[in-house]
């Protein structure tokens, strides 16, 4: 058992929170409206995250100097973004399911629009339902190409301690 737990949980406003929003919006490609919504901020492992309705939909991540939100797994389930993504064969699932990198042999597809060094969502290619969450070592059609190598480094997958962290 972790001794790991959300911390400083703090109901919030949709106005002090719109501006994380606006950017899961710039990110994602969504018009996503939590307005009625009972909003939360925390704190998980080093990480700010944002509760909607009492699940953690959204994280901020570093990418180099620079830190995004993004939307986690949860997230990913319930505005079902259609950018930022890439598509692993079966294979490459337990992996994924352990938290190891994707490798670039999984992936069959890949959004056009990824460019290294984005935070991307990975999904499973036979149903579509997401996997993990990485941020992306190649672009997109780079992703496609590769025989070997890694891809993407993962960063929140399912079963990991965020996806299993009860609210």
């Amino acid at each position: 058992m972790s001794e790991k737990r959300l911390r400083r949980r703090t109901p919030v406003r949709y106005k002090q929170v719109k501006h994380i929003i606006e950017e899961i919006t710039s990110h994602t490609g969504l018009n996503i409206d939590i307005s009625s919504k009972f909003l939360e901020k925390g704190h998980f492992d080093g990480k700010d995250i944002l509760l909607v309705d009492k699940k953690i939909m959204a994280f901020l991540v570093s990418v180099g100097d620079e830190k995004i939100w993004f939307p986690t797994i949860r997230g990913i389930l319930e505005w079902k973004p259609d950018t930022r993504w890439a598509a692993v064969d079966h294979g490459a699932i337990p992996f994924l399911m352990n938290g190891a990198d994707c490798m670039g042999a999984g992936i069959h597809l890949a959004h056009e629009s990824i460019e290294k060094g984005e935070i991307i969502w990975i999904k499973d290619q036979e149903h579509s339902k997401p996997l993990a969450i990485g941020m992306a070592t190649v672009s997109g059609l780079d992703m496609i190409k590769m025989v070997k190598g890694k891809a993407i480094e993962t960063i929140h997958w399912i079963g990991d301690e965020l996806w299993e962290l009860e609210t």
